[in-house]
């Protein structure tokens, strides 16, 4: 049985030689305090479904959501959506869908947007 870590990727934010980000900024992007200073390092995995780089906090004590159906971590609004309607709907699934409606010139899923 292969680790879900094989998923991990590493964000690196190096501020050593300026001053650095506001904590107020960084917290307003997203990030934990502290990162805009100094060197940060952070482990990090992509949601299958929609795509989205998540950030993995180490303080996180509440479960990660996690898809049976791809085998993968997935971020936290995807799991609502995924607790909802009880379907594992990948990022590359929708695109092959996608190309394929536009192929066939169907209506294509509202979630992307063709030229």
């Amino acid at each position: 049985m292969s680790s879900l870590r094989r998923h991990e990727g590493v964000m690196l934010i190096d501020n050593r030689n300026s001053a650095g980000i506001s904590d107020e900024q960084m917290v307003a992007l997203g990030y934990p305090v502290g990162a805009g200073r100094g060197l940060y390092e952070s482990a990090t995995y992509t949601c299958s479904h929609c795509c989205a780089v998540v950030i993995i906090e180490p303080k996180r004590t509440r479960a990660r959501e996690f898809c049976r159906g791809c085998d993968s971590h997935i971020c936290d609004p995807c799991g609502i959506m995924k607790a909802k309607t009880l379907a594992c709907k990948t990022m590359t699934q929708i695109v092959d869908e996608t190309i394929t409606a536009a192929e066939h010139n169907r209506p294509v899923s509202p979630l992307i947007l063709l030229p």
